[in-house]
């Protein structure tokens, strides 16, 4: 039998990056497309408790997918609890850029369903590619355009020995970010610390009152072994991450200054 696969996403159900991910998924697996009906980036791991969530069928290039009016984790419940999907691996992607570094991994709605899935007790996975134009990751997704070839050998590669092979001992969820160019090999990585220079650029409405965007440039310098320097040489990085964020490092200077 094929492995069962349900894919999901953050930049939405039309993203170009979703579609490749199922082209390179179904030639191997049962490909169950759960995602979010509009683009969720940076939404992380929040879920939607406050209003009802609607799901549609829909069919995209002759495939059926389920459409979710919320956010990517939503979509991965609403897979797992409604849909009663029982997968053998949960894949998040492709998202169209980077999803490295601490501050990226916090926010990223593309990693944040791969989370939920992993907190459900289900292997999770999830892929981005790296864009050449930041610009490109504030476009329609249902229209970039750029080659998924190498990212979909990725995913493949990727997937297939999951499958077969199993997750690492400690490992909940496997972060893969694609090189826009791909120069090397694999290479297993930690997490950068930043990814962004963030700043802040306040502007002007025509009355007068300001009003501010967060933005800054992207870290060009990432230490030996992170996930940033990896990709800055064109290399595939693949972290694994866990759901303990605990500080085991800090718990003795926290035990002596908390003695009870």
């Amino acid at each position: 039998m094929k492995p069962k696969i349900l894919l999901t996403n953050d930049d939405g159900v039309t993203s170009t990056g979703l579609w490749a991910a199922y082209d390179a998924l179904s030639e191997f697996a049962e490909v169950i497309v759960v995602a979010p009906s509009t683009q969720q980036s940076a939404v992380g791991r929040s879920i939607s408790i406050f209003e009802p969530i609607r799901v549609n069928r829909i069919t995209i290039n002759g495939n059926e997918a389920y459409s979710v009016g919320g956010k990517p984790t939503d979509s991965v419940i609403i897979g797992l609890y409604a849909l009663e999907i029982k997968p053998d691996l949960v894949v998040s992607g492709v998202n169209i850029g980077e999803n490295l570094s601490f501050e990226s991994v916090m926010t990223s709605g593309t990693v944040g369903a791969a989370l939920e899935a992993a907190n459900h007790n289900y292997p999770a996975v999830a892929f981005s590619l790296q864009v050449e134009d930041q610009a490109d990751k504030f476009d329609d997704p249902g229209f970039y355009s750029k080659n998924f070839e190498n990212a979909k050998d990725v995913i493949k590669t990727v997937c297939k020995k999951l499958i077969s092979e199993g997750f690492p001992k400690g490992a909940d969820v496997i972060n893969v970010n694609i090189p826009s160019v791909i120069k090397g090999g694999y290479e297993i990585t930690r997490l950068a610390e930043k990814l962004f220079e963030t700043g802040v650029e306040k502007r002007l409405d025509p009355r007068g009152k300001p009003y501010f965007w967060i933005n800054g440039p992207l870290y060009e310098v990432a230490e030996e072994g992170t996930d940033v320097n990896a990709v800055s040489k064109g290399n595939i990085s693949v972290t694994p991450l866990t759901l303990d964020c605990t500080s085991y490092k800090s718990m003795e200077d926290m035990k002596n200054n908390f003695i009870l």
